[in-house]
């Protein structure tokens, strides 16, 4: 609950009980010192509130010294319960107020009446108490997780980096060994994805027009090495460029598409589709499958698990992912939806 709604409704009961006495009094001309002494009970009952709101619950009972609580409480409601008595006793007598009866049975009645008000409202302070105490447990938790997880969410990001620069590089070595040109201006541009790795993938989202242009930077790269009979595509259809995704949420895919997906004596084929609508994102990658040997253990699978991981921490519960091969083994797809 808000704090200021709470206070709100502090002030609101104590009001309502510290005004009470009036309604019962309206007409007989009561005086403010008067008033003032039947002012006692509500002063009890808000003695007692608050000291199990703010002491004995918190130090005792939500502790689990459950035991010294109801004790304290018993001797402290007992005690208060016998002093208003004697208190409205005193009062009335004071100003020659006549009670309806007056006897033994009477004034038990009134005892056990006063300790019951007074118990009702230790019973509720504390229950406000054990409240509070679960709402600001259930605060720091999910301040906890939400940290966990932003602390993972980072790690991911960094160990992208090097996986993504090893392959990158990789290309460009071999084109210094065919066309320095070529090689320089490689260079350049892999210059300019590196800045988006620096900076951009620092932030909780960019721009989709901005991840695209990562993506299309990266596969000119990839290009470099590859022969003529690979077929390469990126198609795009983005009705809002400017709408945020998470950094490098589909890399990891797409190097698993080159990686899989290219052989270097059959064709093969890579195609690559981000669609965009203002409320939802779809990445679909289809490439030729060649697996790669048990002898190649180049990157070890991490690309899958970390756009895995990612999509947890960054879209739980607002992402499907669809992967796998067609029934001949030939062509493997991988496709993920995302609700913004």
């Amino acid at each position: 609950m808000n704090k200021h709604l709470a206070g709100l409704c502090h002030v609101a009961l104590w009001a309502f009980l510290f005004l009470s006495p009036l309604t019962y009094w309206r007409g007989t001309g009561i005086k403010f010192v008067q008033y003032l002494m039947y002012c006692m009970q509500p002063a009890m009952l808000m003695l007692v509130f608050y000291l199990n709101y703010l002491y004995l619950a918190p130090k005792l009972f939500v502790a689990g010294r459950h035991r010294y609580d109801l004790l304290i409480n018993l001797v402290l409601i007992t005690a208060l319960g016998l002093f208003l008595h004697y208190w409205n006793d005193y009062t009335n007598e004071l100003y020659g107020v006549h009670q309806r009866f007056d006897d033994a049975i009477n004034d038990v009645t009134n005892i056990l009446r006063d300790c019951l008000n007074l118990a009702i409202f230790a019973g509720g302070s504390t229950a406000l108490a054990l409240a509070r105490k679960w709402v600001t447990t259930e605060q720091k938790l999910q301040e906890s997780e939400a940290a966990r997880a932003q602390s993972e969410l980072k790690n991911l990001r960094s160990q992208i980096n090097p996986h993504f620069l090893l392959n990158t590089l990789n290309n460009i070595y071999a084109l210094t060994a065919i066309d320095h040109t070529r090689a320089q201006n490689a260079i350049q541009q892999l210059s300019k994805m590196l800045r988006h790795l620096l900076y951009d993938n620092q932030e909780r989202e960019v721009t989709l027009a901005d991840e695209m242009q990562f993506i299309e930077n990266y596969i000119a790269l990839m290009k470099i090495r590859l022969s003529q009979n690979v077929d390469v595509t990126f198609h795009r259809q983005v009705a809002l460029p400017g709408i945020k995704v998470a950094p490098l949420i589909f890399i990891s895919l797409i190097e698993n598409a080159f990686k899989h997906g290219v052989s270097p004596v059959e064709p093969s084929f890579v195609h690559i589709s981000i669609t965009a609508t203002e409320h939802d994102i779809t990445c679909q990658i289809e490439n030729s499958n060649h697996p790669k040997s048990n002898d190649d253990r180049s990157g070890h699978g991490i690309g899958l698990s970390q756009v895995q991981r990612r999509l947890e921490l960054s879209y739980p519960g607002r992402y499907i992912w669809e992967k796998g091969t067609n029934k001949e083994g030939n062509i493997y797809t991988s496709t993920i939806h995302i609700h913004l």
